[in-house]
């Protein structure tokens, strides 16, 4: 097996982290000013910058990813039916967990359930992309296309709630981690152009220092690897932290 093929990109997973920690410190606000004990307007300014920043960063990275995986896999001549079979069960695994991010929120945070935030979303998506993997410009002018919709619907309440996971929000939803398909999708439809361009067959094609060797950069990286299990233990890890200092009282919980 090509030794090329085994190797990560360490931007990649760079980025990851520098998102995954974004969106942390993004949680640790929300639930400083969910509880109650500090006001932070989280709806404009800098936490919505930040929080802007992250999604954007994560989920711009699932499509370059997906390419990546997809360039690697011709390359090593695997069964196209074999590896679909794959993202769809990868996808479904991590929508999975998004459902599980559903109960939770349900019985501790009440009013603001997640209906179809971030997990949810990555796991359809990666079905989604399926079709598009191949494309470049198409998946540029569609990711356009995409995101145009979804500024359309923000815009627009419905009486229903069944399309929610489409962007078709009913009137007065609030839910702080919500990625409807339009206009999310679009994102990772740029994402696989910006991989099947700077990415194809498996290769950077710019120029671009090895910082790979960094602390920091090995700090973050390595967060990068191991997003998906931050994700799923950050705000546990957030809350016991807060307890712990006398900021999240645990009756709150159990009342």
């Amino acid at each position: 097996m090509e030794k090329n093929l085994q190797k990560r990109f360490w931007e990649i997973d760079f980025l990851r982290g520098v998102a995954i920690i974004l969106m942390i410190l993004f949680h640790l606000a929300y639930n400083l000013n969910y509880f109650g004990r500090y006001f932070l307007d989280l709806n404009s300014g800098f936490w919505l910058y930040l929080a802007r920043a992250s999604s954007i960063t994560f989920i711009l990275l699932v499509g370059i990813s997906l390419t990546l995986s997809f360039s690697r896999a011709n390359k090593m001549k695997i069964d196209k039916k074999k590896l679909y079979s794959k993202y769809i069960k990868r996808g479904l695994k991590i929508f999975s967990w998004g459902l599980l991010i559903t109960l939770i929120t349900g019985i501790f945070f009440r009013e603001n359930l997640i209906f179809f935030g971030v997990l949810h979303f990555i796991g359809i998506s990666i079905i989604i992309a399926i079709p598009f993997l191949r494309f470049r410009y198409l998946n540029l002018f569609l990711g356009i296309v995409f995101i145009s919709i979804g500024m359309y619907l923000k815009n627009i309440a419905f009486g229903f709630s069944w399309l929610i996971w489409l962007g078709m929000r009913p009137e007065k939803l609030y839910a702080f981690d919500y990625f409807p398909v339009f206009p999310w999708m679009g994102i990772v439809l740029i994402g696989l152009f910006i991989g099947n361009i700077f990415y194809s067959d498996y290769k950077r094609k710019f120029k671009f220092p090895d910082l790979s060797n960094n602390y920091i950069v090995k700090l973050f990286s390595f967060a990068g690897k191991h997003s998906l299990f931050i994700y799923l233990i950050h705000q546990p890890i957030l809350i016991l932290f807060l307890y712990i200092f006398g900021i999240v009282d645990i009756g709150y919980f159990i009342a």
